[in-house]
């Protein structure tokens, strides 16, 4: 068995592509990184060294690695002929590889059709990467019969590595890979370690709206506070409580959409509050609260619950106050930081709340958005 995974970083490395060896594929990871992707074919294997509770190394071996960039026609190759194709680039990105995997497609003449999962940190992300093969394919719509797209649901925290870590990449303990069962029918992919589920909307909304929101509010009020890392800012009461009560309030959303026990679900954050403040995972504020402009967008971890909750006829105060946070998060090597703050001192503060976060003059949570960009301009 063949998979082809897209993205040979940290996560790629640490997580979506041990789960694949472990379940017996050959792995060839794509990747536009030239030196990434020497080094993947210059070595025999490399550790994946889990930290936490029942810690355990784990040596992944049977692997490639292909340039994107400047091997096209031999990805496609790869492709045409794998049984898998995963991602763990970005959603940014998805636009820019669904060319590739539809060009696999027309070659494709295996009789079982291509299992293609994007495993990203975005609301049914395979989703999207099929409109944009769908868009590629064009015409031939016949292709689109040989993949069977699924939307995950992942989650496991990969921090930023050691430079002396080659290859060699450091995980938490947990880790959750859920997969929409229902496109397969009764033949998904062996994945062994995958959580096969029949509705997925519940896994994605939880881990989005409490490890992915919280996450990052811990990431904007440490900032703001002075820490350097991701424990050290939940140990600051003043950040401890204002995660709390944003997650009380996703929380609320969540018991509310998906009927999730309310016991099950605090004790779901107590956990990824305990993971968040182990101190062998020396994640970073500034890589954690990175590419603001994207985390402030509609569909993402703050304004879409905050949206919902406004809604119902509910203000979410502590995820507003959050967002506040977010619009002063100041790193200068960080593209979008630097962005945010000039478009905060460019438009109107009715031009940013619209652009930023798609949300219109009208809706519910309008008039709050409004406040906290006012409060931020400078």
């Amino acid at each position: 068995m063949k998979a082809v995974h897209f993205g040979a970083g940290n996560i790629g490395r640490g997580f979506v592509g041990l789960l694949l060896h472990r379940a017996g594929y050959e792995v060839v990871f794509a990747d536009v990184a030239a030196p990434l992707i020497d080094a993947l074919n210059s070595a025999q294997s490399y550790t994946v060294h889990e930290v936490g509770e029942g810690a355990q190394d784990h040596v992944v071996t049977g692997f490639r690695g292909i340039n994107s960039a400047t091997d096209e026609e031999a990805l496609i190759d790869e492709i045409a002929t794998a049984d898998v194709v995963t991602t763990a680039v970005g959603p940014n990105v998805l636009k820019f590889i669904a060319p590739v995997i539809a060009a696999a497609l027309k070659k494709r003449r295996a009789e079982r059709p291509l299992a293609v999962m994007a495993c990203e940190n975005a609301i049914n992300a395979t989703d999207i990467l099929e409109g944009f093969v769908v868009d590629a394919l064009g015409s031939d719509t016949a292709a689109l019969d040989r993949a069977t797209f699924a939307n995950t649901a992942v989650d496991r925290i990969v921090p930023i590595q050691p430079a002396e870590a080659a290859l060699d990449v450091t995980v938490e303990t947990y880790f959750e890979w859920a997969i929409d069962r229902r496109p397969f029918a009764d033949a998904p992919p062996p994945i062994v370690d995958a959580h096969w589920v029949d509705d997925l909307a519940p896994y994605i909304e939880r881990k989005l709206f409490t490890v992915n929101t919280g996450h990052a509010t811990i990431a904007y009020f440490g900032f703001l506070a002075g820490a350097e890392l991701i424990s050290e800012a939940l140990a600051l009461p003043e950040v401890a409580t204002s995660v709390r009560a944003v997650l009380a309030e996703t929380k609320e959303l969540l018991v509310r959409r998906h009927l999730l026990d309310p016991e099950e679900q605090q004790a779901y954050i107590e956990r990824i509050l305990v993971r968040f403040a182990n101190p062998e995972l020396p994640d970073r504020v500034d890589r954690v609260g990175r590419q603001p402009l994207r985390k402030l967008s509609r569909g993402e971890r703050f304004i879409a619950p905050a949206a919902d909750l406004a809604e119902a006829g509910t203000e979410p105060v502590a995820l507003l106050s959050a967002i506040g946070a977010a619009l002063r998060f100041d790193v200068p090597d960080d593209p979008q930081s630097v962005e945010l703050l000039e478009r905060l001192a460019r438009e109107s503060a009715e031009e940013f709340v619209t652009s930023v976060t798609g949300i219109e003059k009208g809706h519910p949570l309008f008039a709050g958005l409004l406040r906290e960009v006012e409060a931020a301009r400078p």
